[in-house]
This record gives C-alpha cells, sequence and structure tokens, in this order.
C-alpha cells in the first residue's frame, strides 16, 4: 500500500522504515497533517499520523476524497481524530493500543524524582560551580501517598514501581484493574484520591468526559504543596487553574510531559524563537516545574514496537485480517 507518514521525523523513518521492509510504500512527511497540508495525502491509500496531526471532520472529508481508506495512527491516543466522521466517509483508523508502558511509567517516576530532589536546579548551580544545599531539601518518598487516576498498563507499572519505593497507593478508575487489586492498590472515588495523596499522577486517555479533570474544584481538594504529574494528555490539566495554584502555592511541584496546547510548540526546535503562548511562558518561569516535550514514550523498545505495531496494521488491513479497529 502507498502510506503518506505526516509529522515525520528523523526516528520515525529510521523505525519505521526497518519495520517495513519491502512491504509497502512509505512517503514521509514533515508537516502536521491538517485541512491546509492534506493535500500531500493525494494518490496514497494510508494516512499515518501522530499525536499532534489534525484529524477532523473537514481533514477526514477530504482524504475520503481523495482516496485515503486507512488513517493508521502511530499512538495509543486518537482524541485527535473525528472518529464519527472517519466511520460516517468509511474509514478505518487504527492505532497502536501499547508499546512501552514501562517507558512512560519510568519517565514519570524521573520527573517525581527530580522535582524532589530538585534535581534540575542543583545541576544548574553545580555547572556554575555553586555546591550550597540551600533550596534543594527534598522528602522520603517512601511511606508517602500517591493517587494514580487511570490504571491501565501505564498506571498500573507506575503503581508496581511506587510500592517497591514503599508507597501506599490509591487509585481512581472506572474500571478497577485485576493486576492493581492484587498489589494491594486501594480503589477510591476521585474526591477521596485527591483529598489523601501526596503525590498524584494521570494515566488516562483524554475524553470529553474527562477534560480539564482537574480544574479549580479538584485542585482546591487537593493537600496544600501537592505533587502533581501529567504523562498522559495536556488537556486533562486546566492550566491557567494549575498556574494560579501553583502561585499560591497549593501545588509544590507540578511535572508535564504533556500540555494541552502543545500541537504548536512540542516536537520542533524553537530555542531561537519568541513563545507566543503566555499560560506556557508563565509555566516556565516557576522554579518547582519541570516540563518535557512529550518524550515519555520515547525509548528504543516503545519506538520499536510503534512501528512494528503500526505496519502490521496495514498489512492487516491491506490482506483482510482481523484487526483492531477504531472506525470502519
Amino acid at each position: 500500500m502507498n502510506v503518506a507518514i505526516f509529522s515525520a521525523k528523523k526516528y520515525d523513518r529510521e523505525f519505521l522504515s526497518a519495520a517495513n521492509g519491502s512491504c509497502h510504500e512509505l512517503r514521509f512527511f514533515e508537516p502536521h497533517l491538517n485541512e491546509e497540508t492534506v493535500g500531500l495525502a493525494a494518490g496514497f491509500d494510508v494516512a499515518c499520523v501522530f499525536v499532534n496531526d489534525q484529524v477532523n471532520a473537514a481533514v477526514i472529508a477530504n482524504l475520503h476524497s481523495l482516496g485515503v481508506r486507512l488513517i493508521a495512527l502511530r499512538c495509543a491516543g486518537y482524541n485527535n481524530v473525528d472518529l464519527g466522521a472517519a466511520k460516517q466517509q468509511g474509514i478505518t483508523v487504527v492505532r497502536v493500543p501499547a508499546y512501552s508502558p514501562y517507558a512512560v511509567a519510568e519517565h514519570t517516576i524521573t520527573l517525581m524524582l527530580a522535582l524532589n530532589r530538585k534535581v534540575h536546579r542543583a545541576y544548574n548551580r553545580v555547572r556554575e560551580g555553586n555546591f550550597a544545599l540551600d533550596g534543594l531539601i527534598g522528602f522520603d518518598v517512601h511511606r508517602k501517598t500517591v493517587g494514580v487516576i487511570g490504571t491501565g498498563q501505564i498506571g498500573t507499572v507506575v503503581a508496581q514501581i511506587l510500592i517497591g519505593f514503599g508507597c501506599s497507593i490509591l487509585a481512581f478508575d472506572p474500571v478497577p484493574n485485576p493486576t492493581c487489586h492484587s498489589l494491594g492498590v486501594q480503589y477510591v472515588e476521585l474526591n477521596e484520591l485527591l483529598a489523601q495523596s501526596d503525590i498524584i499522577s494521570l494515566h488516562c486517555p483524554l475524553t470529553p468526559e474527562n477534560e480539564h479533570i482537574i480544574n479549580d474544584a479538584a485542585i482546591a481538594n487537593m493537600k496544600n504543596g501537592v505533587m502533581l504529574i501529567n504523562t498522559s494528555r495536556g488537556a486533562l490539566l486546566d492550566t491557567v487553574a494549575i498556574v494560579d495554584a501553583l502561585k499560591s502555592g497549593k501545588i509544590g511541584y507540578l511535572g508535564l510531559d504533556v500540555y494541552e496546547e502543545e500541537e504548536e510548540i512540542f516536537f520542533e526546535d524553537r530555542s531561537g524563537l519568541i513563545l507566543s503562548d503566555d499560560v506556557f511562558a508563565r509555566l516556565l518561569t516557576f522554579p518547582n516545574v519541570i516540563i518535557t516535550g512529550h518524550q515519555a514514550f520515547f525509548t528504543k523498545e516503545a519506538l520499536l514496537k510503534i512501528a512494528a505495531t503500526t505496519i502490521d496494521n496495514i498489512t492487516r488491513f491491506e490482506s483482510h485480517q482481523p484487526i483492531e479497529k477504531l472506525a470502519g
């Protein structure tokens, strides 16, 4: 099949080409897929997209008119795809439901530990010859209560790691995970989790029901000085409310690998540009905030799995083999 791969980076070319061999004709495009760039899909059977591609109803209608029959997401999340429009146009949508839960879970723990022990500040001090410890005091993670919102594969691995640290784990998920039950994780209502947790970590997909699940009301229910980590989807947080909570000290530590307006910021080198997003720029001014650019998934193991599953999805679609579909 002819495959148009949007938002393509060097690592996409490397891993997808290796997984593909000579199975399909791959064409890599650096631009995001949106209403302005959709014409690049002319002559292709498949549009392969990533998290910040815009696959709305207008784009899908154009893809259909251009002959695209399959939208292959090379990620787990699909909130950027209008599944109803895809179904209406008869376009099949597939994704990579799991790649490496360890990659995202371990990055989550990295953010927790770096924030707690102020590694980012200590690193800069030592580089400047400053070896003073003032302002770098942390806390023992051991015996702290951690709230995990969402206990799919990633949330479960996070819970496993933190149990190894000696933490008590509270969880909120509409569908409790038997593995978490067996680990001794206690499922509670969201408000109880927010009120009792020293550290809160989000590991759920973005849906219309949980957009801004962390808002003013949720923050008001948290402990003073709470640590909040989000490696899932940016719009799970009301970022304006987060900034206010950082200013007041309600949130004592914030670790983000995602941002609700990240589409115009992440995955590109913008070091020579002025940030036009005032909210994001404000986040960067806080010394108790660490932001990484949507890199939690970024391990060799994860990239291998993403590439292999993406190519396998396309091959299965072409040969009419059973395939897990989101639409079509």
